[in-house]
């Protein structure tokens, strides 16, 4: 190719762009639940002497707000023509269970 030839990439479909930030943002709140609730809050904030006993009602809070995180972007990609869009709806389903299953536990650890 030379320095005068220049190469363009189409623009992916309207949805696509705005289903794949949803999916990320979702994955980010889930993955940033796990760390408080299971690395910083239990962990770390006790050994400073700060924050002991508040690692269910973070992980509690923090798993409502990943669900509702990963809901947005399963209703995004539904709409969306991506064809891995049944895989990542998938995903999101697991995650969800997962944080289900998360809560349930600091439900318990609450009562």
């Amino acid at each position: 190719m030379s320095a005068t030839e220049t190469t363009t990439t189409a623009p992916p479909p309207a949805g696509v762009d705005t289903a794949t930030r949803a999916f990320s943002r979702s994955v980010v709140v889930s993955g940033i639940r796990c760390l408080l609730a299971y690395i910083v809050f239990p962990w770390l904030l006790p050994l400073l002497g700060l924050a002991a006993g508040v690692g269910a009602v973070a992980g509690l809070v923090l798993g409502v707000v990943g669900i509702v995180f990963n809901v947005a972007s399963i209703r995004r990609f539904r709409t969306s023509s991506v064809s891995w869009r049944w895989p990542v709806m998938a995903i999101n389903v697991v995650v969800i269970g997962l944080l289900a299953v998360l809560i349930a536990v600091d439900v318990d650890a609450l009562t």
